[in-house]
Order: C-alpha cells, then sequence, then structure tokens
C-alpha cells in the first residue's frame, strides 16, 4: 500500500508532501525491518523506538511514524501518540480484519480462558469454523501458535486477524485484558459480542486503584458503539452477581443479556449439585427451563458456562446445541485439573493467582474433601504486592495445611515475597518452602487417602522465572513424579 494511501486513515496528522514509497510491511520492533517497512517508534518501560529509527532506515525502512522530528533521509510523520496511530495503521494496512469476522472479546479477573474455549467450542460444533486468541495460545483454524501476552499489541492482533480471515475463519473469541484495554491494544477491533466475567483484585502494581481497573475493563463495552445494526445486533454479556456489571450496562448501548445465580439474570442457574466428578443445575432462560449436567466442578464453572451460553445465544445458536457442547468438556490445561498417577488422594492443579480465585478454588476444594486440604500456594514477583497478604490469609482460612513457596519470583527476593504473604496470617499455622518443587513433594509425601492437594498460581505454564533465566517447570509434571516416588 502507497504510503499516502495509508496515511488518509491517520487523521489529524501533521501535513507530510514528501515521498511516496511502498508500504509493506508495518512493525515497530527495529530487529523486525525489512525494506519497505513502516517503522512506529513506541516509548516502552525500557525503551524508546526513538532510538532505533536510525537503525530501522539502514535496514531499508521505507518510512517512520515517531512522535518527534527525527534527522533521517527518509520521510519522518511526527504524531501525537504513536500507538493509537499503529492501531488505525495496523487495522487499515490489514485491510479491517476483524470486520469481516464474528468477533466476540472476553473481559474479566479470573474465568477468561476457560470461557474462551467453551464459547469456541460452541461455535465450532455449530459448524463454524473458529480462531481463538488468549492467555494459552493463538489459535487460527486447526493450527496453533505461542504467545507472549494474553492480549497482542494492535499490530499483531490485526495480522492475526488476516491471518484467520484469509485461512477461512468465520467466527474469532479472544480474551482482552485490562492492560490491553487501558493501552489502546485493541483499537480497530470491531467486536460483535463483549462477555464480562468478574472483577477482583488484581493488577493494582499497574492500575493503582480498584476505580482504575474497573474503570478499564467498561472500556470494551463502551467501545461496542452506539449505532444499532438490526441485521447484526451487537451484545453485552454480563454477570449480574458482580456489581461492576450495572456500571458496564450503563457504559454500552448494546442489548444486553444478563447471567448469574444469586441475582436475577435473563439466564440464572438455580437448583445447583456438587460433586467430585461434575456440576448439575437447572438453567432458567427466556427459551425455558433446562437441565445441565457438566463435567466441571465449583461454582466458578458454573459462572463461566452461564456466560458462554449467552455468548452463544447472542451468536444465532440454539440453546440446546449450546448446552450440549457445554457439557462435553472436560476443563481446560490448567484449570481446575487433577493430576493422576494412581494415588488415593486428589491432587488439582489451577491457575488462581488472585485473592478471590484462590478463594472459589479452596471453597470447591471443600465440597468434596474428605479429610486434609493441602493448599500450595506463591505469589508473582514485579507484580500488585498487596495481594500477597491476602493470598496467604485466604490459604490459612480455606485448607487445614497451607503451604507457601515461590511461583515466579522474576526479579525479586523469593524469601522477600513469601515475608510479604506471612504479614497476612500472623499468629496462624502454615509451613513455607521456598522451593516449588519441595513444596510439591512435601506435601505429596504427606497426603494420605481423601485428602486433597490444590498447587496454585501457575495453571498450565511450563516454565519458572527467577530472576533473568526461566527454567522448564510444570506443577503437573513435579506432582505426578512425586506422587510415582511415594
Amino acid at each position: 500500500m502507497e504510503l499516502h494511501k495509508l496515511l488518509r486513515f491517520l487523521q489529524p496528522y501533521m501535513t507530510f508532501k514528501g515521498e511516496n514509497p511502498e508500504i509493506t510491511a508495518i512493525v515497530n520492533d527495529n530487529r523486525k525491518v525489512t525494506p519497505g517497512s513502516l517503522f512506529v517508534c513506541i516509548e516502552g518501560y525500557t525503551v524508546d523506538g526513538h532510538d532505533f529509527a536510525a537503525s530501522a532506515a539502514e535496514k531499508g525502512a521505507a518510512a517512520v511514524i515517531a512522535q518527534r522530528e527525527l534527522d533521517l533521509d527518509i520521510p519522518v510523520i511526527v504524531v501525537k501518540n504513536t500507538k493509537r496511530a499503529m492501531a488505525v495503521l495496523a487495522d487499515a494496512f490489514y485491510g479491517q480484519p476483524s470486520k469481516q469476522l464474528h468477533l466476540i472479546g472476553i473481559t474479566g479477573t479470573n474465568g477468561k480462558t476457560t470461557t474462551s474455549h467453551l464459547i469456541e467450542k460452541i461455535l465450532a460444533d455449530a459448524g463454524r469454523k473458529t480462531g481463538l486468541i488468549g492467555t494459552m495460545y493463538t489459535k487460527i483454524a486447526d493450527e496453533t501458535f505461542e504467545v507472549k501476552n494474553t492480549t497482542p499489541e494492535s499490530l499483531t492482533l490485526q495480522s492475526t486477524f488476516r491471518k484467520m480471515a484469509d485461512a477461512g475463519v468465520d467466527s474469532a473469541v479472544m480474551e482482552v485484558s485490562s492492560h490491553a484495554l487501558d493501552e489502546g491494544r485493541i483499537h480497530g477491533c470491531d467486536f460483535n459480542i463483549a462477555v464480562f466475567t468478574n472483577l477482583t483484585q488484581d493488577h493494582l502494581d499497574y492500575h493503582k486503584t480498584m476505580d482504575e481497573y474497573r474503570r478499564a475493563k467498561g472500556l470494551l463495552f463502551a467501545q461496542l458503539g452506539s449505532s444499532y445494526n438490526h441485521e447484526e445486533p451487537k451484545y453485552a454479556i454480563l454477570n449480574s452477581d458482580d456489581p461492576a456489571s450495572a456500571e458496564y450496562e450503563k457504559s454500552t448501548a448494546a442489548h444486553v443479556i444478563s447471567y448469574g445465580i444469586d441475582q436475577e439474570a435473563d439466564l440464572r442457574a438455580i437448583n445447583i449439585q456438587m460433586t467430585s466428578g461434575g456440576t448439575e443445575f437447572d438453567l432458567i432462560s427466556p427459551f425455558g427451563e433446562h437441565k445441565v449436567s457438566l463435567k466441571m466442578i465449583g461454582k466458578f464453572s458454573i459462572y463461566n458456562v452461564l456466560a458462554s451460553i449467552g455468548a452463544g445465544i447472542a451468536s444465532g445458536i440454539s440453546i440446546s446445541q449450546i448446552i450440549k457442547s457445554a457439557e462435553e468438556v472436560k476443563g481446560v490445561a490448567g484449570r481446575f485439573e487433577t493430576v493422576d498417577a494412581g494415588q488415593d488422594f486428589s491432587v488439582i492443579v489451577d491457575y488462581s493467582h488472585t485473592p478471590d480465585s484462590l478463594k472459589n478454588a479452596l471453597e470447591t476444594v471443600k465440597q468434596f474433601a474428605l479429610k486434609r486440604i493441602f493448599a500450595i500456594v506463591g505469589c508473582g514477583g514485579d507484580r500488585d504486592r498487596s495481594k500477597r497478604p491476602l493470598m496467604a490469609e485466604i490459604a490459612c482460612q480455606y485448607s487445614t495445611d497451607p503451604i507457601f513457596t515461590s511461583d515466579n519470583p522474576r526479579s525479586e527476593d523469593p524469601i522477600q515475597i513469601l515475608r510479604d504473604m506471612e504479614e497476612g496470617v500472623k499468629g496462624e499455622s502454615y509451613k513455607t518452602i521456598a522451593d516449588r518443587k519441595e513444596a510439591i513433594h512435601y506435601a505429596v509425601k504427606n497426603a494420605s487417602k481423601g485428602d486433597v492437594i490444590l498447587i496454585a498460581g501457575k495453571g498450565h505454564e511450563t516454565y519458572q522465572q527467577v530472576g533473568n533465566q526461566v527454567f522448564d517447570f510444570d506443577d503437573r509434571l513435579v506432582a505426578k513424579e512425586a506422587i510415582e516416588e511415594r
């Protein structure tokens, strides 16, 4: 695409009458520059893309988007905000691919990954060709790719949508993080459906306050648009049991489908029965009452399924087909995933890394644990420190044998993280084992028939980051190894 043609999408911008090269790619990483690239200078947390503009020009960049004048021999287009400009340009360069997709975005503190997988299955079972973007991977039809962030930055995102559309994908589901919303990574995304799971404390290292965190999540619903297309209406799927939903309902002009358990809702679960093997409930809906039998356990699983049912209905799928698909799901990797190596006690690996998700997981465990509950809990380094004592407090309150250990300490001292946790449980009984592998082996060695071990925090992750080093570490494999060594 010619530079001048591309810049027409970027209004207002500083008047530019220079050369008009053919733009073959848009990049914001100097290492990815190829001849004909448009290089976008982004001011990051640790590096400033403006410092690499000259290098980009030497590698053949055709033009540069910047926030200040640069002394280069190629066109430099100065804008107020390069991140915002990058989103606009990426959407235009890739041919506005999200408009070619039935796009569903899911935001919330907990449950995004499970809900996205549930919705993707519901769509696929209904004959849609699907794509998925989230914490675990990106999936385009039958191919999967590794990811760095829950929600990619705008260039990667629009490029991915283009690949999906070219591969014949008609429906895409993506997790939308609060960071991505706040930073404008999803600008240019034409969502058809926005789903809200819940809002509890997390990421206060970034957002600083719960009010700011709540505001960031709400951007997804405010950005659904205010016009009505009755041939393709837009929907907000909101959790009526979460107080934030009232604010989000006011923020959106989209049609609202509510779901819940405790409060009145369009989709409501009643007569809930849980066992160690699954969950049953009656679904009250505008389409009548339906019996639902899940292979997943826990109240949080019901919320995830209800949200998925709402998204399925908004996607035009029959409720009977939606329920059939949901009932077939056994779970998602690292989300309340059992480790079975022939032992007579339960071992569960869960991604619960927030106070609320840990509480939910342990409350579920208490419903079927016959004896002791071991809770192996850690907190990540370089993240919200205020939740550390809360995590410890919940572990002590809802388990018989809390064990504090390392998660991903990153640049922080693991011992200091543990001390921060211990501030919330002075006088309580617990065990501290800094080495995560040793903590898992300890719990397995001391567990007896009927006990439950919950290994919380890392879920599907297959690594542990200590300082600048990343080591192979999978809670599931370590637990299985410990069981086999008993």
